[in-house]
């Protein structure tokens, strides 16, 4: 079974069939306008903590340690509400776009997340 979640970069223009637009980035990204952005759902309290972030950029040679504890982050009660409603709106069908500002999106939370939500959902 196929992701039921697409990814794109902010930065690029949304898509007809990009359906609801989720930003999944802690904080708002850098010179992007609300309406160029055209995000439907800000999802920051999915994403992981300011500390963990800060921890994963002082080294990005630690991303394997980054996914374990961000994982956790996840399970955590801190996150639940957030990820509960993104489990909401996907489980309402309809295409699901997860746009972010990260650069290298392959080395980022964003697909710990997708995979998370991937496995509630019973898809993995």
């Amino acid at each position: 079974m196929g992701s039921a979640v697409r990814v794109h970069r902010v930065y690029d223009p949304p898509e007809d069939d990009d359906g609801t637009r989720v930003l999944v980035d802690r904080l708002w990204p850098r010179g992007v306008s609300k309406e160029h952005a055209a995000v439907d759902v800000w999802a920051k309290d999915a994403t992981p903590s300011r500390e963990l972030r800060t921890w994963f950029h002082d080294n990005r040679d630690r991303y394997d340690d980054f996914v374990d504890r961000y994982r956790t982050e996840l399970g955590d009660p801190a996150h639940a509400e957030a990820v509960d409603g993104l489990l909401d709106l996907l489980r309402a069908g309809g295409p699901v776009t997860f746009v972010t500002a990260v650069k290298d999106v392959p080395a980022s939370h964003v697909p710990v997340l997708v995979e998370h939500l991937e496995h509630a959902l019973g898809q993995r």
